[in-house]
């Protein structure tokens, strides 16, 4: 067969990638519509058709479905239709649409799909899947929405070795503590808002407690460092003692508190954390409010470069999965037979690098400790923490509140396992009434953004 066979054979397969989607909630009708509002411009840019042939979603009521020649309530009727090349699932959860995936695969189709609990906690076994059936899984939209940046990670900065990554990640908890600084709201009162304006479900446990940006983060820290996707590794802390006192703290210290999931090549392994944390004000990262998703992430040759966008919505994961679309189908025009794979962007992955214990990183950090209005209880702290080898780089402390005063103390630079022995301690006296609230620094010395 001449080359202009083989070229105008791949072209014929192109004209029309045809496509299944399961699930027609926000993201599925949003992909829908994008096809739809955009298909004169998809077609210039690829030159061919992405054709939805097939719809499986729930309930059929009130679904915008005009002139798709297949719809039902049963998602596996799009794993059973042969004439499918790619399945999109934008059902969400686990339940059904883990099986909906494996059973795609197995049957021989490319799934691009928006489900970021999905990938971290089964991807290795679903890359593995895609693998052995030379399909693709593909999955920009499950991490940050409208920003590219599984893309930037895995292509864009494919030359560097990244050495950090950091990352507003979570639109809610970045909203709940936009609105605590800036209006002096309790944290539960802008929760319920949240929940009111649609940013936070019913139960905002995935949000709040950062679980949402601990699932992203163990994507993009896999495709950053080379290593199996390990969200059971990855610390895990929310944002619901974050107090309207602490931000303003912070904010006379010179620091915003953000919500962030850090990923970290250290001297130990990986560092994999998702925690509130102090910013100078003064960086890029630190001023990106409300909804507003943004990652910072360090090449050691292209050195830092930050991502900003919207993290969520119907139309922003809508145009991560047609990026994913359009990319399938520019392999097969290209006649490339394997998929793009690996999907991490590593073909091997390097399991001698290890997620180390939170209690293994070394960080500086912020302390509110609430105490007895009583000569000599600062003395008696700073005499713990210089026992513990912990130094002080900054203290304020306010007039009493009541019968305690709150002390506030920037540290710096120690290993945590050595702070937590220092604040035990410091808890256990007779003049410390109550818990201590410490928050982790990231300076980002010497790192533009």
């Amino acid at each position: 067969m001449s080359r202009q066979e083989v070229i105008s054979l791949n072209e014929e397969a192109a004209k029309s990638l045809r496509l299944g989607i399961c699930g027609l909630g926000t993201v599925g009708t949003g992909t829908l519509d994008l096809l739809r509002e955009n298909a004169d411009e998809i077609r210039y840019r690829l030159g061919a058709e992405l054709e939805v042939t097939r719809i499986a979603t729930r309930t059929l009521e009130g679904k915008k479905i005009d002139n798709i020649k297949h719809v039902s309530t049963n998602v596996f009727d799009v794993i059973n239709d042969a004439s499918i090349d790619v399945v999109i699932e934008t059902i969400g959860g686990y339940d059904p649409a883990l099986d909906v995936i494996r059973g795609a695969l197995i049957s021989g189709k490319h799934v691009v799909t928006a489900n970021k609990a999905l990938i971290a906690e089964h991807g290795n076994e679903l890359f593995e899947l895609a693998r052995e059936n030379n399909v693709a899984l593909a999955f920009e939209s499950s991490v940050a929405a409208g920003i590219p940046i599984i893309k930037a990670l895995r292509e864009g900065l494919a030359g560097n070795k990244i050495s950090w990554l950091a990352g507003i990640i979570n639109g809610t908890g970045n909203f709940i503590l936009t609105e605590m600084e800036s209006k002096q709201r309790q944290f539960e009162e802008v929760l319920k808002e949240a929940q009111e304006l649609g940013y936070a479900e019913a139960d905002p446990t995935f949000d709040i407690e950062g679980i949402d940006a601990a699932h992203k983060l163990s994507i993009m820290g896999s495709i950053a460092f080379g290593i199996p996707l390990q969200f059971d590794k990855t610390y895990t802390e929310g944002i619901s003692s974050i107090t309207p006192e602490d931000l303003n703290y912070a904010n006379e210290l010179g620091y915003k508190i953000k919500h962030l999931g850090i990923a970290r090549r250290s001297k130990n392994g990986i560092e994999m954390r998702v925690h509130p944390t102090l910013l100078s004000k003064s960086r890029l990262l630190a001023n990106v409010n409300g909804v507003g998703n943004a990652v910072l992430i360090h090449g050691n040759m292209v050195g830092a470069t930050l991502y900003s966008g919207p993290g969520a919505g119907s139309a922003a994961t809508a145009s991560a999965v047609v990026a994913d679309l359009i990319d399938l189908a520019r392999h097969i025009q290209s006649g490339i037979t394997s998929p793009v794979y690996p999907a991490l962007g590593y073909f091997e992955m390097r399991n001698e690098l290890t997620i180390i214990e939170i209690g293994e990183i070394e960080a500086e950090y912020y302390l509110r400790i609430p105490a007895v209005d009583r000569i000599g209880v600062m003395a008696q702290i700073s005499g713990i923490l210089q026992e513990h080898d912990v130094s002080i780089e900054a203290v304020i402390q306010k007039e009493a509140i009541s019968e305690t005063v709150p002390i506030i103390i920037l540290t710096h630079i120690v290993t945590e396992k050595r702070l937590d022995q220092a604040i035990a301690e410091i808890e256990s006296l007779a003049d410390v009434a109550g818990k201590i609230t410490r928050i982790r620094v990231e300076p980002f010395n010497g790192e533009a953004a």
